[in-house]
């Protein structure tokens, strides 16, 4: 049941879970100090004092803080985190995304470092270009020395992130880049084969024109010194973009960006060229540059016309009240630039010459569903145009106003704005990924299809929660196919596809993100990236047996249909990456099938819940405990004989920890089942189940059980379910599912993000 704190401020459970953990004050003593509401009036009167500066009066400002207040309160338009955070409190740095300069010189490298854990101490990410550091082996002129390359510097700024790790309400996040031009971009594709470093920073190669004119042609490319230009050495382009999608679709790094596309779009050319991006990807960034972002939650938009008797509803875009929430939305993010605390002196002053805003969408999702648009359809391609081209335009009308009240922007003459119109900030729309502000406004996440139509949420220990998508719960009880079974099975599969129960008219509107091809993920982005002055945050979604070729695929497509950049994500891919293969001295000699590989068991939480099953073998009878993990997956196993000690007993005991060993590292139970199954002993015994060969069999058959969805109640038989969880990976903090989005995890439940 959602609270209502005051006035429209409704909350579901999961989104105050998420506040309480991440985003209210907290004395001292880490207790929480201020409720939901206390915080929105927090933010909405620290955000409205920046009228102050533009001649307003204290009454006028308070009609501004209570138009913010509404705002923010209704959920029609979230802020970014940091702003939600840090507003009226001590640290009062208010923005998310941050790039930073890092010159070919030891000093302006540690100095990036410094700078960079500043930020992330503030709440902010940070991203950086490596591309103008000497490759590796390159002689430094002043020492004579040998540079040790942009990796190697990497891993200095990842070790700094780690260590500070945003004081645990954001994590710390990096993008690191590199141009594909680098000497060294061989070496940076292949970075993360390596799982110990590099774990806070998302990768991208910055994929020029030329490079793909030259793959395109199947043509070489040279590759060159960034300290004195000259070319080293040439290179098959299409050699290098193989390796590019075989490490994507291994683990969906690197991701690509498309730089020369990002800088034609730069609107301050005079002032320097566009070099990265943030974290995400989605706001391309000067050095010294910061941005503040904010969303509106289109799924408040949808309008429902009343129908006369035997007519059918009709559901429509209240483009009216949307315009009014964007020209309120530009209107708080750019005070947002007035307000903020800045964490360096210089990125103050860049940030306050371009005022650069970036104004996004969650809930499409969710906005398509009401309005009984497939997502997967050319009308949903189309709406989505139109729905941007209107933010959009809108926007950038806000900003004139605003321009014509409090001035341009100070680099506004240099700007390729300077035929349109006099706008107070240098760019006004981006599509990021809202990750906890979606579960805090209680819609789909950024442009992104459904996470899923139902799944499991962990509330406590052992306690699991169906999630529904509130849209489809109404339709289902109107309708008259509500259930309790129905759910369990939607979440079992997390897709409708295969669900008698659902009607097929039904199934078309609730689209899950593995329910659409990849080319649909592309042309959804495509269709939003026309309309947006920034980029578009978006993840192509593959199944797990997706092939390298349809990786290729994409990130042509996304070039092709204008997108800035792409992400793809194939389903488990992350989560397999448990193996350790790093190579130190003299190992680097050695043939591959030497290497050393360390699997890192998962870590047993304090409670745990499971069943025991009694198994018949002819040593006695055997109990066999399985417990499992929070998604419903066997994480331990124990063994238990009839009669203590002896023999059997202790053999019993070996193999539940050796197969509990293996549950925590990742291995398929059924993989174990074979290993185990059919293994006899000079005294089988028959049961309701068969015949037990041994002790060994019966552990087998037990493993086998639960994974068919039974577990046993004591007494030799079968009959309670075990309900398997659908879920795109597991939050390390909580067990929760994890949705990914633009290169981040982001937890369903606690709202933790991890980005990659």
């Amino acid at each position: 049941m959602a609270e209502l704190l005051s006035g429209k401020l409704k909350l579901t459970p999961n989104a105050l879970q998420v506040i309480h953990k991440r985003y209210l004050r907290k004395s001292e003593e880490g207790k929480v100090i201020e409720n939901p509401d206390d915080m929105f009036m927090r933010v909405s009167r620290v955000i409205a004092s920046a009228d102050l500066n533009y001649g307003k009066t204290e009454s006028q400002v308070k009609q501004v803080e209570a138009e913010f207040h509404g705002l923010i309160t209704s959920l029609d338009f979230l802020p970014n985190s940091p702003t939600l955070m840090n507003a009226g409190r001590r640290l009062g740095q208010l923005s998310a995304c941050f790039v930073l300069p890092v010159e070919d010189s030891m000093e302006s490298i540690f100095e990036a470092v410094k700078n960079a854990a500043l930020i992330h101490k503030s709440g902010g990410g940070t991203g950086f270009s490596f591309s103008k550091l000497r490759p590796k082996g390159d002689i430094v002129g002043s020492t004579k020395g040998v540079s040790s390359g942009p990796i190697s510097f990497m891993t200095v700024f990842d070790a700094a992130t780690e260590a500070i790790k945003q004081g645990g309400t954001r994590r710390g996040a990096n993008m690191g880049m590199l141009r594909v031009d680098h000497p060294d971009i061989l070496d940076f594709i292949t970075a993360k084969d390596n799982n110990k470093i590099l774990n806070n920073f998302n990768i991208s190669v910055a994929l020029t024109d030329e490079f793909m004119d030259a793959l395109e042609k199947d043509k070489e490319y040279d590759l060159k010194n960034p300290h004195d230009g000259k070319a080293t050495r040439r290179l098959k382009a299409k050699d290098v973009f193989s390796l590019i999608v075989n490490h994507a679709w291994k683990n969906g790094e690197p991701g690509v960006i498309f730089i020369d596309r990002m800088n034609r779009d730069n609107p301050t050319p005079k002032m320097g060229n566009i070099e990265s991006t943030n974290p995400c990807g989605e706001q391309p960034l000067l050095p010294y540059e910061s941005c503040n972002l904010g969303s509106i939650n289109l799924s408040n938009f949808v309008k429902h016309d009343s129908a006369k008797a035997g007519d059918v509803p009709r559901s429509r875009i209240d483009w009216g009240a949307l315009k009014e929430t964007v020209h309120s939305a530009v209107h708080f993010l750019d005070n947002v630039i007035e307000v903020n605390n800045y964490p360096l002196k210089k990125i103050e002053e860049t940030t306050k010459a371009n005022r650069k805003i970036g104004l996004g969408v969650m809930g499409w999702a969710d906005m398509l569903i009401q309005l009984g648009v497939p997502y997967n359809s050319d009308d949903a391609l189309s709406l989505g145009e139109e729905a941007m081209r209107f933010i959009q335009d809108e926007g950038r009308k806000a900003s004139a106003l605003l321009a014509e009240e409090r001035g341009v922007f100070l680099t506004h003459a240099e700007s390729i704005y300077k035929d349109r119109m006099k706008l107070r900030n240098a760019t006004i729309t981006t599509i990021a990924p809202t990750g906890t502000l979606s579960i805090i406004a209680g819609c789909s996440s950024g442009i992104e299809p459904l996470f899923a139509v139902s799944y499991v949420r962990n509330v406590l220990e052992g306690t699991k929660l169906y999630e529904v998508n509130p849209y489809f719960e109404k339709i289902a009880k109107e309708r008259g196919f509500w259930s309790r079974e129905l759910i369990e099975e939607i979440a079992e599969k997390g897709t409708l596809h295969g669900i008698e129960a659902v009607p097929d008219d039904i199934k078309n509107i609730f689209i899950t993100a593995h329910d659409i091809t990849p080319a649909d993920h592309v042309k959804m982005q495509a269709a939003f990236q026309k309309h947006v002055d920034n980029a578009v945050s978006k993840t192509v979604n593959f199944p797990k047996d997706a092939t390298q070729g349809e990786v290729e695929n994409v990130y042509l497509l996304a070039y092709k249909l204008g997108c800035k950049g792409a992400t793809v994500y194939r389903d488990g891919s992350r989560e397999e990456q448990v193996l350790s293969t790093g190579k130190t001295g003299q190992e680097e000699n050695k043939d591959s099938s030497e290497e050393c590989v360390k699997i890192v068991p998962k870590k047993r939480p304090e409670t745990i819940h499971g069943t025991t099953t009694l198994m018949n073998t002819g040593c006695g009878n055997l109990y066999v405990t399985i417990n499992e993990d929070q998604n419903g997956n066997p994480f331990e196993l124990f063994t238990r004989m009839g009669k203590a000690g002896g023999c059997a007993s202790s053999q019993a005991e070996a193999i539940g920890r050796l197969v509990s060993l293996a549950f925590r590292s990742n291995i398929d139970p059924l993989e174990i089942v074979k290993q185990l199954k059919g293994i006899s002993c000079h005294s089988p015994a028959w049961s309701k189940g068969g015949k037990i060969s041994s002790c060994s069999d019966a552990i087998s058959k037990s493993i086998e059980k639960f994974k068919e969805g039974f577990r046993g109640n004591g007494n030799g038989s079968d009959n309670h379910v075990v309900k398997k969880v659908f879920h795109s990976g597991q939050c390390s903090e909580c067990g929760g599912a994890v949705e990914h989005e633009g290169g981040c995890a982001v937890c369903k439940d606690c709202g933790f993000t991890k980005c990659f």
